[in-house]
């Protein structure tokens, strides 16, 4: 049995609530450069607390609940794997530290390879 597609219906309340968002970050950085003659901890606290009212509007609408859902679904599904062991992890290692030795020593080879056949055979260039 298919899972059926899922559609997210966006209303003009959410849609309004990511525009509020958007206004609020916009607003955010704005506040701060036109406090630019202020203290440093004036402009950053402003910078802040318009940014956490942006953030916070964002997640009261539905892009941002969904979010949030897929965020705890993750955390759910990293709860589930199943880690290797520190000696599995280390063996691993080993075996892709030793890939990649035995892959730049054959690299290594076919280049000189290719540039004396190349050089020294075909074209005669002596060094």
């Amino acid at each position: 049995m298919a899972n059926p597609e899922v559609e997210t219906v966006s209303t003009g309340a959410d849609k309004a609530k990511l525009a509020v968002a958007g206004v609020l970050v916009i607003g955010a950085v704005a506040a701060f450069y036109a406090l630019g003659k202020q203290d440093l901890w004036l402009r950053v606290l402003a910078l802040l607390a318009l940014m956490a009212a942006a953030i916070g509007v964002f997640f009261t609408a539905e892009a941002g609940k969904q979010l949030i859902a897929y965020g705890q679904d993750s955390i759910k599904e990293t709860r589930k794997v199943v880690w290797p062991t520190r000696k599995e992890a280390m063996q691993m290692t080993g075996y892709v530290f030793a890939f990649v030795f035995v892959m730049a020593l054959f690299l290594w080879l076919t280049d000189k390879t290719l540039e004396w056949v190349l050089y020294d055979l075909i074209l005669g260039w002596k060094r």
